[in-house]
């Protein structure tokens, strides 16, 4: 039971931030943009949660500068794929690697070494609820919970109220599966595409935040490790919904924490190297066998941007 339990709370740590991207990309494919770049966002949240973090000693003032990184970041995104109608996966792939270079870049400036900044004094990678700690059997499981954990859930819930239950839901829907329509209509398709994509680069810069703030107390370089990427795929398998992102970033999350338990689950006779794949392998499982059968929610939404070249 001790043991299930240390998995399910590290399965729940390790899907916080795929949560939170995943949420950004159901609100871009909502509104019939791609979001590739969510790799690079998270990594920009990432590295300046930490470096507002260290100069004012104050992780929440990093946290909003994280989510203010994801959105400058997604303006680049905005502006080329929405306004000049440039191809949205190599303007996403772009970003990724700007953001790898730039972040590298800073880290010598500021730092002046490269690789990992020093660790910050004060970080958020506590239980803010310690009471919870004290519940028979599953006390246990609220050990290890950081502050974006119980926030990545109640992103869920938003996300959710926002899309399903709202006149700006309902406009971004109509957006993503036929803009022409809601444009005849008086919505503003632009608008409500840049708003989308804000959204999600706050998301993805929360994201980050929740990988250098709530986890290890510095910004490591590669530290996304591909998490935008699997991000995606989560929300694909979710179906565009941010209740099935939340369960597929469940899913995933639950395969990394498998690998990193491995040994005390007595798999120590599998190779590290196969355990350490078993992220990857899971997210190419999943999308082998669910995307051909799934179709995003914008199929009419080429007719409408060929429209407006």
């Amino acid at each position: 039971m001790v043991i299930f339990i240390a998995l399910l709370a590290s399965a729940l740590r390790l899907a916080t931030p795929l949560i939170f991207s995943a949420l950004g990309g159901v609100f871009t494919e909502r509104s019939g943009i791609t979001n590739i770049a969510l790799e690079g966002m998270m990594i920009m949240g990432a590295f300046f949660a930490i470096l507002v973090t260290e100069f004012t000693n104050m992780p929440w003032i990093g946290v909003l500068a994280a989510m203010a990184a994801g959105i400058m970041t997604s303006m680049i995104l905005a502006v080329i794929a929405i306004h000049l109608k440039g191809n949205q996966v190599v303007v996403g792939t772009a970003i990724n690697l700007f953001a790898v270079s730039i972040t590298a870049f800073l880290l010598e400036l500021v730092w002046k070494r490269s690789g990992q900044t020093d660790s910050v004094k004060k970080a958020l990678t506590t239980n803010p609820f310690h009471f919870l700690e004290n519940i028979p059997v599953i006390g246990k499981l609220f050990g290890g919970m950081t502050p974006f954990v119980y926030l990545a859930f109640v992103a869920v819930a938003v996300s959710y109220y926002v899309l399903y239950k709202t006149p700006l839901g309902l406009r971004i829907r109509a957006v993503g599966e036929h803009p022409k329509a809601a444009d005849t209509v008086g919505i503003n398709v632009y608008r409500i595409r840049y708003i989308c994509v804000g959204i999600s680069g706050m998301m993805a810069g929360l994201s980050g935040a929740s990988l250098s703030l709530g986890t290890i107390s510095l910004f490591r370089e590669g530290m996304t490790s591909g998490k935008g990427f699997i991000a995606l795929a989560a929300m694909i398998f979710g179906k565009w919904h941010p209740v099935g992102a939340m369960l597929a970033s469940l899913f995933f999350g639950f395969c990394e924490a498998l690998q990193i338990q491995a040994s005390t689950l007595g798999f120590d006779f599998i190779p590290s190297e196969f355990l350490q794949m078993l992220p990857y392998l899971a997210t190419i499982i999943v999308l082998s066998g669910f995307i051909g059968r799934a179709t995003a929610p914008k199929a009419v939404g080429t007719a409408y941007e060929k429209g407006h070249r």
